[in-house]
């Protein structure tokens, strides 16, 4: 395919993938869903087992295999903004008074899943041979496997909690605040089980790459803020300039996670996390707005990518099957944890089961780690279409499950932070009877 075939094709694929993604995100927005649902069904429904299946001449015009390369870096480079973005927005310092419940209940929700999807990957060695794994899973995988069932997608939970008016509540709270701990650990274990499966450091043994990257980590938490707050904050930038100069400070950072054998995203995500807030540590609005808006115009390509790995034809009997289970288990290990947790931590009964549900939905950031595991060789095809399926499920069941733990007047109960209201003289006071 000649040069400009190519182009012809790229814009005519990207004006289909973005209407499509777009128009199915609103639709699952208008069914009271996440917009990622309805963008991910996309995705699939693009993808070789739909309209691959239904119309193979199709897709192979609209989705030759020289458009590969191109629809790739567009994703790689979405998922950077996307998570440049949410490590920017990270904040432990939300989780305040009820710091020991949101961390207890955040720790508990790791390790549960972690041990249960480790235990399974162990147990049912033959069946994942199955499904196109190794009899003997290598150390990675296996720990990859509990990670799988231990994510919290926070910027999903984040607007279930704002959808459904629980933001100021004691379960939106701590939902929120252990899932923000919850991405620290996740995202840390991943980074370490990837380490040694990552194309990048060529040569270089894993004590070594940790080694360089721990040095990295470092001089990035000690250095690189302080002169980016330099940079933004003394030289007055214009607001573009500071998106641009903070973007491509992003895309380095991935860059270089990526050459030390990790994937992109884990640059993207230390570089929102080292990013210079405001004084007073308040998020600049004027980098927040253009990195959602570039953010959403781009995922999209993401979630085409990510359909055009799944492949239902090849599930089989022990696909759907193991679909079924690892769902089941996604859920009540994720519910189960939670609410034990949260009891524990001093919840009643009803804000307990409300925090443990809220845990349970996974979403983009399911996507993302599977599909870095994908690309690391820590999962087989099938198996990755399985658990894709399985973060869409257990995404899907979050809203009706909250609504089963609903009760009356519960907003009004679970008033978790107290409203201030101005005096005559311009001070605040919070009244008696709200108490967190």
């Amino acid at each position: 395919m000649d040069q400009d075939a190519l182009i012809t094709h790229f814009v005519g694929a990207s004006a289909l993938i973005l209407v499509a993604a777009h128009a199915a995100g609103w639709l699952a927005r208008r069914l009271r869903q996440p917009s990622i649902i309805g963008q991910l069904a996309a995705g699939i429904a693009l993808g070789p087992s739909l309209l691959g299946g239904v119309a193979p001449d199709a897709y192979s015009a609209l989705f030759p295999a020289a458009l590969g390369p191109a629809l790739t870096g567009l994703a790689q480079l979405a998922l950077v903004v996307f998570l440049f973005g949410v490590g920017y927005e990270l904040d432990l310092r939300m989780l305040g008074d009820r710091a020991r419940t949101a961390v207890t209940v955040a720790l508990a929700s790791f390790a549960v899943p972690m041990a249960v999807g480790s235990g399974c990957a162990l147990l049912f060695r033959e069946q994942l041979h199955d499904l196109g794994m190794p009899r003997d899973l290598p150390p990675a995988a296996v720990v990859f496997a509990g990670v799988a069932l231990s994510i919290t997608a926070v910027p999903v939970l984040t607007a279930i909690v704002r959808e459904n008016g629980l933001s100021r509540s004691v379960p939106g709270v701590v939902a929120v605040s252990a899932a923000g701990v919850l991405d620290v650990i996740g995202w840390t274990v991943l980074a370490g089980a990837m380490i040694d499966r990552g194309g990048g450091a060529q040569g270089l043994g894993w004590p070594w790459r940790v080694a360089l990257a721990a040095g990295f980590v470092a001089v990035m938490g000690v250095a690189a803020r302080p002169v980016l707050r330099r940079l933004l904050w003394r030289t007055r930038l214009e607001p573009s300039l500071r998106l641009a100069l903070l973007l491509g400070f992003a895309l380095a950072s991935a860059w270089v996670t990526h050459s030390l054998g990790l994937h992109v995203i884990f640059g993207a995500l230390l570089a929102g996390v080292v990013a210079p807030r405001e004084e007073g540590g308040t998020l600049d609005p004027d980098l927040l707005r253009p990195l959602h808006d570039v953010g959403s115009l781009l995922l999209p390509f993401f979630f085409v990518i990510s359909g055009q790995s799944v492949t239902l034809a090849g599930l089989g009997t022990t696909g759907w099957v193991a679909l079924l289970v690892v769902t089941v288990l996604a859920v009540t290990t994720k519910v189960g944890a939670g609410t034990v947790a949260a009891r524990l931590g001093g919840l009643d009964r009803h804000d307990a089961r409300t925090v443990g549900v809220l845990l349970s939905a996974r979403g983009l950031t399911e996507l993302i780690a599977l599909d870095a595991g994908r690309q690391a060789g820590l999962l087989s095809g099938p198996l990755y279409t399985v658990l894709v399926f399985m973060a869409l499920t257990t995404t899907l069941l979050t809203q009706p499950l909250l609504r089963l733990t609903d009760r009356p007047a519960a907003r009004d109960h679970t008033a978790a932070l107290p409203v201030p209201r101005r005096q005559p003289d311009g001070t605040t006071a919070t009244p008696a009877g709200d108490k967190g």
